[in-house]
């Protein structure tokens, strides 16, 4: 039976007179959102050939043809033509006019020093997608399609993956000049995936690698800046204890992580754990994307190796993942330090448990669905 999404839960909540910059990684389905959500909205498509090189050879098009346009503009992968910016910019001051301007890098627009509107213009992200957006959904089957939702739907998907590493080499990457070294970025790739949700070391990577430490660092901001990754911060406001201060780092989409590593997580082993972790903050991510864009995700690590999986909004929840169907109390080691070390509020073991239930020292075990609906509602923040 075929998979289906049954309703995404990006909102634009994008007012008259205002315009908002729509960030997120190639195919999360930005272009899909807009063509079915905004049908009275001018799209100006820079993937189009014919329109790049128009606008391209002459950004003072767009003033000309739409400065007594009075609905919404959305102008599609702006990173291609940073200096349409200052056209947007004319127009949103000069005829109030909205625009929503989607990309999957900013890298090139900070490179280039474009006019990043100044404050003008919201910022918006779309994320992979959350299990409250879909059905039928398989927690194995994800491991290896991942959540891009023409990947979540193939009947193929690594074969969509293999097409979606190719077409980001080509075309972030080469096609932007963004590194000279295809071939070490493309070992890079791999290496980052096998060390994703692990504490960065740029060093080791970039032994693995075949480059300087230096090199790897810009390589993880370019993961960053095309929205193929991103960091992870160590909580540092210790009491008692002495703690880790080196971030992680995980991409964007478990099954990228997988793929990347050549690897089929099967439930029981260490890389279904490992990934299983990574699904929740994917899950973590999307809630902080479309409904609490403060939340603060951290991590807690003492130099002796305890270890809490995600602290958020501070220490108003601490959450320990265990890709295991009976939970025992020594899964509760490192929240029991963790509170050692000053209040938490709220403590839960994440896991594959079929029911909730409660440790004698105030811990909850929560399966992990029932852990992503309370998320959604709202319950803990």
């Amino acid at each position: 039976m075929d998979k289906k999404i049954i309703n995404r839960r990006f909102n634009l909540s994008l007012p008259p007179g205002k315009s908002a910059f729509l960030w997120g990684p190639r195919k999360v389905g930005k272009t899909y959102w807009i063509r079915h959500h905004l049908p009275g909205a001018v799209i100006i498509d820079l993937l189009k050939t014919d329109i790049f090189a128009e606008f391209a050879a002459r950004p003072a098009l767009l003033r000309e043809r739409y400065q007594r346009h009075r609905g919404l503009i959305v102008v599609d992968e702006i990173q291609k033509i940073p200096a349409l910016l200052d056209e947007v910019h004319w127009l949103i001051e000069n005829k109030n006019i909205s625009f929503l301007l989607t990309g999957s890098s900013a890298r090139k627009l900070r490179r280039s020093h474009a006019n990043l509107l100044g404050g003008r213009a919201w910022r918006r992200t779309m994320t992979p997608l959350s299990r409250v957006e879909t059905e039928r959904f398989d927690l194995e089957e994800i491991m290896v399609s991942g959540l891009l939702p023409s990947h979540y739907l193939s009947p193929d998907p690594l074969e969509d993956l293999r097409g979606y590493v190719a077409d980001y080499l080509k075309d972030e990457i080469a096609g932007e000049a963004l590194v000279r070294n295809i071939p070490a970025f493309s070992e890079f790739l791999r290496v980052a995936a096998v060390t994703s949700s692990e504490l960065l070391n740029y060093t080791n990577v970039a032994r693995e690698t075949g480059v300087s430490a230096k090199v790897v660092r810009g390589y993880f901001d370019i993961l960053e800046e095309t929205y193929l990754g991103f960091r992870i911060s160590p909580w540092k406001k210790a009491v008692n204890r002495r703690l880790i201060e080196t971030e992680k780092f995980y991409l964007f989409d478990v099954g990228l992580a997988n793929y990347l590593c050549r690897r089929r997580p099967k439930p029981g082993t260490p890389e279904f754990g490992k990934s299983f972790e990574h699904y929740i903050l994917m899950e973590i991510k999307a809630y902080q994307a479309y409904k609490n864009p403060e939340l603060d995700i951290s991590f807690w690590r003492t130099a002796g190796g305890l270890e809490v999986d995600f602290l958020l909004a501070e220490k108003a929840l601490a959450l320990e993942v265990k890709a295991s169907s009976r939970v025992h109390e020594g899964c509760a080691k490192g929240l029991l330090a963790l509170a050692e070390d000053g209040p938490v509020k709220k403590q839960i073991i994440v896991c594959l448990e079929k029911e909730p239930r409660l440790l004698g020292n105030g811990i909850e075990i929560v399966p992990w669905e029932n852990f992503i609906q309370r998320l959604w509602a709202g319950e803990f923040f």
